[in-house]
């Protein structure tokens, strides 16, 4: 692999006396080239919803989405996949982190594991990878042979397949189904690419994970009607949540939220139907999104909700 070819490795010429400036010239410096991120990541929307699609009939077929990648980028997977329990509601092993070293690589650097493409291959057999899953690489290289591994692995065992990097081409995105490239240019310190190319990484990831959690019903209208209340600020989410959904007061926001074991998905279900919960979980094991539910009762009922 030539690494002085790829973009990432590259000289900025922009930024090439970003040691003369002074604090502020240097985060302008630095701001510029993040403002380049977004664009970069505009043009990949198309390739960003087939992976999101194909993540979703997965997860219906009670598949899970798995983050794999090296350094930084694994480390950005196992962030969003450990974000999405509490804000989604997701069982912990719907939506999982794979770092190549394993958990102490969270912290410190793992020298040369990047480079591994057996351990890939061996870390996916471990986890029982399968028809379901939707495995998503993460190597701004695109290069990363433990991703390679993984992600060769994946398709052998028939997953889905899609990889995020920030060169073209790369190796990886011949290894995937799907080929998801923002193209973020020289890093504003060469080769540094927790900056521009992890901030690219992370916004697709957020895309993905939510976009694929909106397929699956877990938000109403905007609202994470899934979130698991864990903490003081998610308690009082949940409540302001029912209240805006259901158009009620925080008291008995408080009070549907009790009554539904403290689902906010349930409250809000109960509040517009005036159903019992064993109901509302059977409208709910029907149909996942409040919506879709709604629908179903107002057509078997005589009433009409206005808030569907």
């Amino acid at each position: 692999m030539d690494y002085a070819k790829m973009i990432t490795e590259q000289v900025n010429p922009d930024t090439a006396d970003i040691d003369l400036c002074s604090t502020e010239e240097i985060l302008e410096l630095i701001h510029k080239e993040d403002c380049k991120v977004a664009l970069a990541v505009g043009k990949v929307l198309p390739q960003i919803a087939q992976a999101v699609e194909a993540a979703v009939q997965g997860m219906k077929k009670g598949g899970r989405l798995i983050y794999v990648g090296a350094g930084t980028s694994g480390r950005l997977g196992i962030l969003d996949a450990s974000e999405c329990p509490p804000t989604f509601g997701t069982e912990p092993g719907q939506v999982v982190g794979v770092i190549a070293g394993g958990d102490t690589a969270m912290r410190n650097a793992i020298e040369g594991a990047e480079d591994r493409y057996d351990l890939g291959a061996a870390d996916m057999e471990e986890i029982g990878v399968n028809e379901r899953d939707t495995v998503v690489g993460i190597t701004a290289s695109g290069s990363a042979r433990y991703v390679l591994g993984a992600l060769e692995k994946a398709k052998e065992r028939h997953a889905a397949t899609a990889v995020i990097c920030n060169t073209f081409p790369g190796t990886a995105a011949a290894a995937a189904d799907v080929a998801i490239i923002p193209v973020t240019g020289p890093e504003a310190i060469m080769g540094s690419t927790r900056m521009k190319a992890g901030t690219a990484q992370k916004m697709v990831l957020n895309m993905l994970s939510t976009a694929t959690m909106i397929k699956l019903g877990k938000v109403y209208h905007n609202l994470m009607v899934d979130l698991c209340p864990s903490n003081a600020k998610l308690k009082d989410r949940s409540a302001r949540i029912v209240m805006q959904a259901a158009g009620v007061s925080r008291q008995e926001a408080e009070t549907a939220l009790e009554q539904a074991e403290g689902s906010p998905k349930l409250a809000i279900l109960r509040l517009l139907c005036g159903c019992g919960l064993d109901t509302a979980k059977e409208m709910l094991e029907q149909e996942s999104t409040i919506r879709k539910a709604l629908q179903n009762y107002e057509e078997n009922s005589c009433g009409s909700l206005s808030a569907v």
